[in-house]
């Protein structure tokens, strides 16, 4: 697959890692549209990227919503032919806390967006992109989901979190085997500690700790290296049905 011909929809769009994606999709020479809740932020940034992007106010875990998007979506670009699954929250909470349990409800909110979302956004577009023309390799389309290292070594406080990124990762094989048939892979990255909108939030020496953590390198991972990642994956048709960790080799401790 071309980048350079690439018709993404990108959840999450607005800001991060999922704007680093777009980006590198519309350099590339391609169309992007960028699916997310914040209007603001969403309207801005496909202006930012100009007459080759989109922005559509979209709630990932609403499936009418979604459904919708991707029909404009496809409107917009001729179709599409790479799903990029940023979106998601990391709502963190002891079960156990001096409050009490922590209520279900918060989980549940973390494995709406999370898991479920990621789930809806990948039906829908693989069913947009199975009608695609397929290419010389017979391919039709990619889909890349966004896991964490926490979906193989959660912290105290990520149980609601640590379960959505496991289950985005437990079923992508599934998928990838389903898929095959229309000639749609299904990959996902599990990225470790990143400069993300939530995480520039936090003092600097916050950020230079963290950062520490890491063995090499020894800093924050970039949203752009992330982007290069979505790259690679769109462009090398034997990768699929994997989840590629790309988090300088931390492996997150307790707490």
């Amino acid at each position: 697959m071309d980048l350079e011909n690439a018709k993404a929809v990108v959840t999450g769009g607005a800001s991060g890692l999922g704007f680093a994606t777009a980006q590198r999709v519309i350099a590339a020479g391609g169309h992007a549209v960028l699916l997310d809740v914040n209007e603001e932020q969403g309207a801005a940034s496909a202006a930012e990227l100009g007459d080759r992007a989109l922005f559509i106010r979209t709630d990932v875990s609403d499936e009418s919503t979604v459904k919708a998007a991707m029909q404009t979506a496809s409107e917009f670009m001729g179709g599409i032919t790479l799903a990029v699954n940023c979106a998601g929250i990391a709502t963190a909470g002891r079960t156990l806390g001096r409050e009490g349990p922590w209520p279900a409800e918060n989980f549940n909110r973390v494995i709406q967006i999370n898991l479920l979302g990621t789930y809806i956004v990948t039906k829908e577009a693989a069913a947009v992109m199975q009608l695609n023309e397929a290419n010389d390799n017979g391919e039709r389309g990619v889909v890349i989901s966004t896991a964490s290292v926490a979906a193989f070594e959660g912290q105290i406080g990520q149980a609601a979190y640590s379960a959505s990124k496991g289950g985005v990762v437990g079923m992508m094989l599934p998928l990838a085997r389903e898929f095959a048939q229309f000639g749609i892979r299904v990959v996902t990255i599990a990225p470790g500690i990143f400069l993300t909108p939530m995480m520039a939030g936090m003092p600097q020496e916050v950020q230079d700790s963290l950062g520490k953590q890491i063995p090499f390198p020894p800093r924050l991972g970039r949203p752009e290296e992330y982007a290069d990642t979505a790259a690679f994956i769109y462009g090398n048709p034997v990768v699929n049905g994997e989840t590629i960790r790309i988090d300088g080799a931390i492996r997150m401790q307790p707490k």
